[in-house]
């Protein structure tokens, strides 16, 4: 593809300069300056004549190199007779602008550093060539882009709260049933259907020394656990309460609720599907078939995938019923509750029965570049939100604060579930 090719201001400004000295030494008489002004002049008029053809090719490809958590990875790859001026920028963040020197193809690697997720723009590349002896510049190419879908990053957590009421006959937690598998419950006589190694000799010694009456030991049946976690997407707001209008993007170096929601769904979503329980996700936001639950490494692949594809779509509808969740489930609402209807939903799932987690993914919030007005809105914004959470408390909704030591949060809940009784049956 032909390109247009312009003069370069250096280039054009050694010519000037040579013409000029070529001119003063021939008025003047003075071989030498002649002399001195035919080198810039040669060589700009023969690096001129030298200019490419076309122009530069840029183009953004996938990278072979695995992604570590927070970064992006992409090739840039150029294709270009001559050297290359090069431009990456990031929304409205300029990223490197860097000289390349390509004679054909040349693959170069981009890492990009975000603490976002979901879907977004991994960064736009522009180039425009530059002729031999930077005589010539070529028109800048058509800039190219590249979107990726980054998937939020599990951070390990402790103890993690179980439901009210276990579930299954396999699992990693102790349940109330006699069954197999877990801690002692008692020592029974020995009855039609007890298998013969549960006896315990040293019991039925003691008991019967003539043998007249064996006795077993029966355990306690290991359970599984189902957890539902709910995502409130309506919301996506940054730690600058000016920017929650809308008309003002979030600084990208700055996670926003929606970023720590889904973060926080992923890590408690691994903490459970270790273990050995079913998890199930589902979007307060959008009215969609939720993710049922399951368990397995296949199982967390499917939620950091869901929780990734999790935004704001358009104005938030109005549920008329809260989503329908398996019976006996432990509830794990993740919202900035800066509205009554994830309380609303809370409220109703607990009154049903549900134990009901309400994770709070608001960040913490920067107030003082605010004025007068915004910060009275702000109060008055705090104390409705305070409200609804005092609400849930008194409901026995449990509440965590993300932003502040969250593992340490559900290891005290998961205590005060085994204080319980009859907390696990």
């Amino acid at each position: 593809m032909t390109t247009t090719w312009a003069r370069s201001r250096a280039a054009a400004a050694g010519v000037v300069v040579g013409l000029v000295l070529l001119a003063v030494g021939a008025l003047l008489g003075r071989p030498d300056v002649a002399v001195l002004g035919a080198a810039p002049l040669v060589a700009g008029v023969r690096d001129w004549h030298r200019r490419p053809s076309t122009g530069p090719v840029v183009r953004l490809e996938a990278s072979d190199v695995q992604p570590a958590a927070g970064t992006l990875r992409a090739d840039v790859v150029v294709d270009s007779p001559s050297g290359v001026l090069v431009g990456v920028r990031r929304g409205a963040r300029s990223l490197a602008r860097a000289w390349v020197v390509v004679d054909g193809t040349r693959r170069l690697p981009l890492v990009v550093r975000t603490v976002r997720t979901g879907p977004q723009e991994l960064a736009f590349v522009e180039a425009q060539g530059v002729g031999p002896g930077a005589a010539s510049v070529s028109e800048p190419s058509p800039g190219v882009s590249r979107s990726a879908l980054v998937l939020p990053a599990p951070r390990p957590l402790g103890d993690l709260p179980l439901p009210p009421r276990l579930r299954g006959l396999t699992g990693a937690h102790e349940s109330r049933r006699p069954g197999e598998g877990g801690g002692l419950r008692d020592v029974h006589p020995f009855s039609p259907g007890d298998r013969l190694r549960r006896i315990d000799w040293r019991v039925t010694a003691r008991r019967a020394p003539d043998l007249h009456e064996l006795y077993v030991r029966r355990e306690h049946a290991l359970a599984e656990a189902v957890v539902v976690l709910v995502v409130d997407s309506r919301d996506d707001v940054g730690p600058d309460p000016m920017t929650w209008r809308g008309s003002v993007p979030a600084r990208a170096e700055e996670p926003t609720s929606l970023d720590l929601a889904r973060q926080a769904a992923a890590s408690a979503a691994q903490g459970l599907l270790d273990l050995g329980d079913r998890v199930g996700l589902d979007d307060l936001g959008a009215v969609r078939r939720p993710l049922p639950p399951g368990g397995g490494r296949r199982q967390l692949d499917r939620i950091r995938h869901a929780l990734a594809l999790t935004r704001p779509e358009g104005d938030p509808l109005r549920r008329l019923r809260p989503p329908q969740l398996p019976s006996g489930a432990l509830v794990m609402l993740f919202s900035t509750f800066l509205d009554d209807e994830a309380a609303h939903v809370a409220s109703v799932w607990r009154r049903a029965g549900h134990r009901v987690v309400a994770v709070d993914v608001l960040p913490t919030l920067r107030e003082r570049q605010l004025g007068e007005r915004e910060r009275l809105a702000m109060r008055l914004i705090r104390m409705a939100r305070e409200d609804r959470l005092a609400d849930l408390a008194d409901l026995d909704v449990e509440l965590v604060t993300w932003r502040d030591s969250p593992q340490v949060a559900l290891a005290s809940l998961a205590r005060r579930a085994q204080r319980r009784a009859g907390a696990s049956r």
